[in-house]
């Protein structure tokens, strides 16, 4: 665990693919959110969820952070995630998603091994693709994404590269650790492995 880090699940997207209230689907003995939360307790000490709508979650065992819904996709859970790691005097902060379940225990010491270089934001990889979602993001990097929501840009990729960002690649092994669950198919090819 890191002093100095935050983590912050993503679970503001409507979910369309998954039929809507994607953090409430049944993960195993749990749900997609707690289990995500569970996961960021593994690394930080401090947890909160990202949200547009506080319905979309239900009871949590994490501080319930409101997305501004002025800001559009992504970007708003990454702004809101900012400016709670700030609040919280943390340097950094962990964006993960709450459709990851497979993450990789190494995930923030890999990812703090990444901003060692001085980048601002550290991005999980995985087979050739990026994970932006699933990020350790440099509290310093905050100031810069209103300009970039405010010109117009969500795109989380776009905005860590405009910080320079360090790609931080996992091997894919028998399953890609950073596999989500975007429809009830992928939800339902998980379960396995979750006791379902």
């Amino acid at each position: 665990m890191t002093a100095d880090a935050v983590a912050v699940v993503l679970a503001g997207g409507e979910g369309r693919r998954m039929g809507g209230s994607k953090p409430l689907r049944r993960l195993g003995q749990t749900t997609l959110v707690e289990h995500a939360v569970g996961l960021a307790r593994s690394w930080c000490d401090t947890v909160a969820v990202a949200v547009r709508h506080a319905d979309q979650v239900g009871a949590v065992d994490a501080a319930l952070l409101l997305d501004d819904r002025a800001i559009p996709g992504p970007a708003a859970g990454l702004a809101t995630a900012l400016e709670f790691g700030e609040r919280e005097g943390a340097r950094r902060v962990l964006t993960l998603p709450c459709d990851m379940p497979r993450l990789p225990k190494d995930l923030l010491p890999r990812l703090e091994a990444g901003l060692a270089g001085g980048a601002a934001v550290a991005v999980a990889a995985s087979g050739g693709r990026l994970h932006p979602v699933c990020a350790l993001w440099d509290v310093r990097a905050r100031p810069r994404l209103s300009p970039y929501i405010a010109a117009g840009r969500s795109s989380l990729k776009g905005f860590a590269e405009a910080c320079g960002m360090a790609v931080v690649d996992w091997p894919l092994g028998e399953h890609d650790p950073f596999a989500n669950a975007n429809t009830p198919e992928d939800l339902a090819a998980l379960q396995p492995e979750f006791g379902f």
